[in-house]
């Protein structure tokens, strides 16, 4: 019986030392930020992509834009369906419904990041501030995942 609760102790404490970091939930007076996460570039790559679930805990809110030190150019992206193939269109702003959440999230709404300053290394993490109409500047963090990471 002490073996066995060995055996499982040691393979409980492997699991959370391989476990995936997860960004840090970021709050203001009425938004929760989650989620947040990029995905991993090759060294060459001229641009990136963020994604995170905001949500509204209260009052609706815009995200107007954003700003990262790890691009040139930050715009507000989706997907459209242009006579079935899928294209990227930059938007003016992100609606986050009072009460509700926007996902920002592959094959949708996005963070893109165009003329990156550095290679985007799976494991490693950006720093991103989000401007909404309403609650302003909202520092973020993207943890890095790998290429065709979903969340």
């Amino acid at each position: 019986m002490k073996r066995r609760t060995l055996v499982l102790s040691v393979a409980a404490t492997m699991a959370l030392a391989v476990s995936p970091v997860f960004a840090e939930d970021v709050q203001t007076d009425n938004l929760v930020i989650s989620g947040a996460f990029s995905r991993a570039t090759p060294k060459m790559a001229m641009t990136g992509i963020g994604y995170a679930t905001i949500s509204s805990l209260g009052e609706a809110d815009r995200l107007i834009g954003f700003t990262s030190p790890a691009c040139e150019r930050p715009e507000l992206h989706t997907h459209i369906n242009d006579g079935g193939i899928m294209r990227m269109r930059e938007v003016e702003g992100i609606d986050v419904p009072a009460g509700g959440e926007v996902r920002l999230e592959p094959g949708g709404l996005h963070m893109m990041l165009i003329g990156l300053t550095q290679q985007l290394v799976e494991g490693e993490s950006i720093s991103a501030t989000l401007i909404f109409e309403k609650a302003g500047e909202v520092p973020v963090t993207l943890e890095i995942k790998g290429p065709g990471a979903m969340n």
